[in-house]
């Protein structure tokens, strides 16, 4: 019998329960999916507290990595027998389940080099750093960008990806733990955020300019620090509300600042286009599957253990990738 992880409430983590579920047959367009592993996003937190607000009952988790069992008609791009990954938004909603019925259209088809595992911890993490690498902002070798999260799932492939760019990359981290992971990935230099002041910092560490970019997956407790670290003419990039979402402001702020720029990209469109998804694709689980960017799997649970898993996410105990297996 298959399970799943749903919720009939939003709330707090207790609201998800383990469940057995009725799969059935694929209908046309879609597949029928057993995954072998699930990953752990902090957008699936929004979901849950009803921030990103779904009908319900509804399923968890938006990426998974498995085997397809079964096509309906009309699926020509995977047959039965594939190992597949996916991630998305509403649309893959249902992810932390052992079976699952799922449109076709999001599957993508893994390298042989790439385990269900990996894909699990990177498919979402992956493909958000490759948009943020690749079609924010046209980075240039020399230059200095802020990740903010250093040591987190998508903080460290930017760390790695960076480095290959021949970036210098200045990272935010909360415990000295924290910052060896990071310093361990491509951070040429570490802020403790509980300790010192970020902004004061990065001018320290800039001799006074400023940084390029600034990666911002934080958003509230973050974003007046990530503008006063930006040079002039400098882009604040704000993908992620882990703190919240980021204050309003007035327009004017952006000129005080020094005619900076800021942006708040979502990965949905940066994929909605399947050549362009399968070129961040492809770039990725490129630079994954020779050796040059490692994704850490640094957490485990069993699926039923989801309320654990979730409450780790939320009191900053993990890092690098979180997964479920099956």
């Amino acid at each position: 019998m298959a399970h799943a992880i749903r919720m009939h409430e939003t709330g707090a983590p207790e609201v998800m329960r383990w469940e057995e579920v009725e799969v059935g047959a694929p209908r046309p367009g879609e597949a029928r999916l057993r995954h072998e592993a699930v990953g752990l996003n902090f957008a699936d937190t929004y979901f849950r507290t009803g921030l990103y607000p779904v009908p319900l009952p509804a399923g968890m988790g938006v990426e998974a990595a498995g085997v397809v069992e079964e096509v309906g008609a009309g699926v020509t791009h995977v047959t039965p027998g594939d190992r597949v990954t996916y991630t998305g938004f509403v649309n893959t909603l249902g992810a932390y389940s052992t079976e699952r019925l799922i449109s076709a259209a999001p599957l993508i088809r893994l390298p042989e080099r790439i385990a269900c595992e990996t894909a699990a911890a990177m498919t979402m993490r992956g493909l958000t750093s490759a948009y943020l690498m690749r079609r924010i902002w046209p980075l240039h070798a020399g230059e200095t960008i802020l990740v903010h999260a250093a040591a987190g799932g998508v903080g460290l492939i930017l760390c790695q990806w960076a480095k290959l760019l021949g970036l210098t990359v200045i990272g935010t981290v909360s415990s000295e733990e924290k910052a060896a992971i990071a310093s361990q990935h491509g951070c040429d230099h570490v802020i403790d955020y509980t300790r010192e002041d970020v902004a004061r910092r990065v001018r320290e560490l800039t001799g006074g300019a400023g940084v390029s970019v600034v990666y911002d997956s934080v958003g509230k407790n973050t974003f007046m620090a990530s503008l006063d670290s930006l040079k002039r003419r400098g882009l604040l990039v704000c993908f992620g509300t882990a703190s919240g979402a980021a204050p309003a402001f007035e327009p004017q702020l952006l000129a005080r600042k020094g005619s900076v720029f800021v942006t708040r990209p979502a990965l949905a469109d940066y994929i909605a286009d399947p050549r362009e998804k399968a070129e961040l694709a492809d770039e990725i689980f490129g630079l994954v599957a020779a050796g040059r960017i490692r994704i850490e799997i640094n957490q485990r649970y069993a699926l039923e253990d989801a309320v654990q898993a979730h409450r780790d996410l939320e009191a900053r105990r993990t890092t690098g990738s979180s997964i479920f297996t099956i």
